[in-house]
């Protein structure tokens, strides 16, 4: 009714798919790193198999413990044992099956139309949901790290941005939108919800939502509980 329409503002609308992402279909959410501790003898053998892991501990801020989790789902994953993930490698994932945005999210891992992906860039990846430390001794000239606040909006944010011209027009916002709350909703609702979700968003008036716009419209929702993998922390 107008009720539940009514907290559908453009921050409720655009939060919808940040909310799906770290459910990734990995099933992860309830391992501890203490768990990869303790079985890190049978998972000596996979470490020795990764190449440049400090590299990729520096890079991406996880821990061995972290990696050697992450590097156990692939090889589960990895059904081929190639080295590699493909789509259809994801598509078994029965958390994605069932997630309104699974295929966004799978086409998310195979940037510029790849068509695998190997362990570093299945890590780096993740790592955008890796829960974020303030740390006030931080060189403020550091490079952005993976997880921060602008990275996890950025992966939400082409969720909707299918033709990646930089914005989410009308039809790719309902089209999300119609995909998480098809059955809680009416046509005309769903076409109310879009309709003011981009008049409340879209401060420059040309009719879409720029990265920027969408960046303020959630400037005050915490990303911390919706777009971080909890056993991370």
């Amino acid at each position: 009714g107008r009720q539940s329409q009514q907290r559908w503002g453009a921050a409720g609308a655009l939060q919808s798919s940040a909310a799906t992402v770290p459910c990734a279909g990995t099933g992860w959410e309830a391992v501890h790193p203490r768990e990869c501790s303790r079985k890190m003898g049978s998972y000596s053998s996979h470490l020795a198999k990764i190449e440049d892991l400090h590299g990729m501990i520096q890079e991406t801020g996880f821990t061995k413990a972290h990696i050697c989790r992450l590097y156990d789902r692939f090889a589960d994953l990895d059904k081929s044992e190639t080295g590699k993930l493909s789509r259809e490698d994801f598509q078994r994932i029965g958390e994605l099956a069932v997630n309104p945005l699974g295929d966004r999210i799978i086409n998310a891992f195979f940037p510029d139309e790849k068509q695998s992906i190997d362990f570093r860039s299945f890590v780096r990846i993740l790592a955008c949901f890796r829960p974020t430390v303030k740390d006030n001794h931080a060189d403020p000239n550091a490079p952005e790290p993976i997880n921060s606040r602008s990275n996890k909006l950025r992966f939400a944010f082409q969720l909707y941005d299918q033709d990646r011209d930089g914005v989410i027009s009308r039809d790719e916002l309902i089209q999300v939108l119609r995909m998480m709350l098809e059955a809680q909703v009416t046509e005309d609702q769903l076409e109310s919800i879009t309709d003011r979700t981009i008049q409340e968003a879209d401060l420059d008036g040309d009719g879409a939502i720029s990265f920027e716009e969408f960046r303020k419209s959630l400037e005050n929702i915490n990303l911390e509980h919706k777009m971080s993998i909890r056993f991370l922390q």
